[in-house]
């Protein structure tokens, strides 16, 4: 699933707090990981350019030694690691990499150096996480701290989220999930959120309204309530430790993150599209939804086929920086 794992960094504490994630999840997937280091090269007058030359040979030469720094500590802890500097544009550059290499998950910090910003992600984030072709995990810069000594092999993920909506696209996450909390040991929480039927505003609703969506949401418990024992019971989940959760709300996505915050979740894993997904756009609405506004890390499994397009030298957003 996840074998190969990208990581771009750019220096900075907040970027860095993706690290005790990436030893998580490359852990249970026997994955091999990249380090990435982006440099965006700044366009000069030519009376500037010598002076440019020096800043640029200096901040290649930092960027590879930051890289080889981090290495070890993933190496220490049994990961095959490598790393790479390239120049071009930041965002489309990693997204283009990871097409080019086949990457099947990139681990991105919500914030860099830019640091942290009213929005739940930063701008450049933000446009890798809808350019790029693959699963992706979102840490929130918000929980960062310095792991420059020693990345712990510890557990990390002890309640891990998965919010189902019946369907067998969204279900696409679970033998991701399973590798999961089959190493870190974890609880399992599988939800299903029945909303209640929307009726009309103009006026107060009626008694036979009340009672038609109250016939509506008690079939749809029903059916949830088959469903989620169904799932529970599966070979694969047997030896892990699955909690279901039924919950009936008029707006699922509050319900969500009520859950999220209630059972102190660790990581929030989504299929990229549900039921409603369409293939035109990454991911479907509640992925989006917690991809601005989610507290906790948050995995997304990418569902959608990857389309491999040649990239001519001429186009290249980026190129490899040799030593």
């Amino acid at each position: 699933m996840f074998d190969t794992i990208l990581v771009p960094l750019d220096g900075s504490q907040m970027a860095d707090c993706v690290l005790p994630h990436v030893a998580a999840i490359a852990g249970p997937f026997n994955a091999e990981v990249t380090l990435l280091r982006m440099l965006e090269k700044n366009q000069t007058v030519p009376s500037a350019q010598l002076f440019d030359l020096l800043n640029w040979q200096i901040n290649k030469t930092r960027s590879a030694l930051y890289l080889e720094k981090i290495k070890a500590l993933f190496q220490e802890t049994g990961i095959r690691t490598h790393t790479l500097v390239l120049e071009g544009l930041v965002a489309e550059g990693i997204a283009e990499y990871a097409q080019q290499q086949g990457m099947k998950l990139i681990v991105l910090s919500s914030h860099g150096r830019s640091g942290l910003t009213q929005w739940g992600i930063s701008s450049i984030t933000q446009k890798i996480i809808l350019i790029a072709q693959t699963s992706l995990l979102i840490v929130r810069a918000h929980q960062y701290g310095n792991y420059s000594d020693k990345l712990s092999t510890a557990p990390l993920y002890k309640n891990i989220l998965v919010p189902l909506d019946g369907s067998q696209r969204a279900e696409n996450v679970l033998p991701v999930v399973t590798q999961l909390a089959q190493f870190h040991k974890s609880q399992v929480h599988l939800v299903h959120v029945v909303e209640t039927p929307e009726m009309a505003r103009q006026m107060p609703p009626a008694s036979e309204d009340i009672e038609l969506a109250n016939r509506v949401v008690e079939r749809n418990r029903e059916e949830a309530e088959h469903y989620l024992e169904h799932l529970k019971s599966r070979s694969y989940l047997k030896d892990i430790d699955v909690r279901t959760h039924l919950i009936t709300s008029e707006n699922a996505t509050v319900a969500l993150h009520q859950l999220e915050e209630q059972e102190q979740i660790d990581i929030v894993t989504f299929n990229a599209h549900g039921y409603s997904g369409h293939h035109q756009w990454p991911y479907g609405s509640m992925v989006n939804h917690f991809i601005l506004y989610g507290r906790a890390p948050l995995l997304i499994v990418q569902d959608l086929p990857f389309r491999q397009e040649p990239i001519s030298p001429e186009l290249s957003t980026f190129k490899r920086i040799e030593y």
